[in-house]
């Protein structure tokens, strides 16, 4: 049987070993022993800064944060600490479409009052936007309070920081040391050991109003006249919050908007960190002219004060008076001695 591969002939063998480059020497260069700077006098005298086991856009924590909990959990602290004035109400299975009207309603009638102020020519604050009505997980919203109002890092000085100078290359940076001190953030494991104490738990007066399904009407700003609107669609009470009559507003009258209003209930609120209840959440937003109005009332009673203060000094200066008077005149008197009485004929 014939081999399937032919030998090449010798010609083409002879050409091929023609065009076979011939081996040359390679030559490789001796480079130049490369020397190490001596480090400088800044470098020898100052520590460089350690570098950090965690991004800073991520911190460590105790609760993991890719968990729904745990961002709530940011998310509510942020909204306490940045929100001046908070409503609470209870919700009983309010449906999307009432949920929807009650906004709306509460929306517009939030725009007509920022329109009614800058008509009179008073500073524009432009609440209406920021105004948020939103559901909120109840056992969160607690743990949350009590970071806010029990945990207070910023009395905390810390020993070791990641971008310090001064700080050695080669310190391990503790996440919490004993003090508690180090990262302070809200998932931080020194949060956790501030409000895990027993004392805590039901330490703060919002405590009793957060049970059961609850949700916030949360303000950007302090303001008695939006607080009065807001008052006067979602929990109306005459005399003081009259329901809105339906020429004025025929959209608040609508059966979903007041299916919808049956199932709130007003339980109190928190105003610059201070809890208030039904009676004071309502004496807050029937302040007539808002804050304007509230220190034209502040100068009142401190003028009534002030001529009080000034009748009370002024009585007494008379009473003194007319004391120290009759005295001089009893003196003189007895000076003089008894009269002598004309002898009688």
């Amino acid at each position: 049987m014939r081999p399937r591969i032919h030998t090449p002939s010798k010609a083409i063998a002879s050409i091929l070993r023609c065009k076979r480059t011939p081996l040359r020497s390679r030559q490789y260069a001796t480079a130049a022993a490369a020397f190490t700077p001596a480090a400088s006098h800044e470098q020898m005298t100052r520590a460089s800064p350690p570098i950090s086991q965690f991004p800073s856009t991520q911190p460590p924590s105790y609760k993991p944060p890719e968990f729904r909990k745990s961002q709530l959990l940011r998310k509510y602290a942020s909204l306490l600490r940045s929100t001046p004035l908070m409503l609470l109400f209870q919700h009983n299975n309010l449906k999307a479409g009432e949920w929807v009207a009650i906004r709306r309603e509460l929306a517009i009638a939030l725009r007509k009052v920022d329109a009614a102020r800058e008509a009179e020519g008073q500073p524009h604050l432009n609440l209406a936007d920021g105004v948020k009505l939103e559901i909120v997980q109840t056992g969160i919203l607690a743990a949350a309070l009590r970071i806010v109002e029990f945990y207070k890092p910023d009395a905390q000085v810390p020993k070791l920081g990641p971008t310090n100078p001064a700080t050695p290359s080669s310190a391990t940076l503790p996440i919490v040391n004993a003090k508690g001190d180090g990262l302070t953030h809200t998932l931080s494991s020194a949060a956790y050991e501030a409000i895990s104490a027993k004392k805590t738990k039901n330490a703060h007066d919002l405590s009793p109003l957060l049970a059961g399904p609850v949700v916030l009407l949360t303000f950007p700003g302090v303001s008695p006249q939006h607080l009065k609107t807001a008052l006067t669609i979602l929990s109306p009470s005459a005399p003081l919050f009259p329901a809105p009559k339906k020429r004025v507003n025929p959209g608040w009258h609508d059966p979903t908007v007041q299916s919808g209003l049956q199932k709130l209930l007003l339980l109190g609120a928190r105003v610059e960190g201070k809890v208030f209840d039904v009676d004071g959440t309502k004496w807050v937003g029937s302040i007539e002219g808002g804050l304007d109005g509230l220190r034209a009332q502040l100068m009142a009673m401190l003028q009534g004060i002030g001529g009080g203060i000034t009748n009370v000094l002024e009585g007494a200066g008379k009473s003194l008076y007319l004391t120290v008077e009759g005295r001089r005149m009893m003196l003189e008197d007895e000076e003089k001695g008894p009269s002598e009485e004309p002898p009688k004929e």
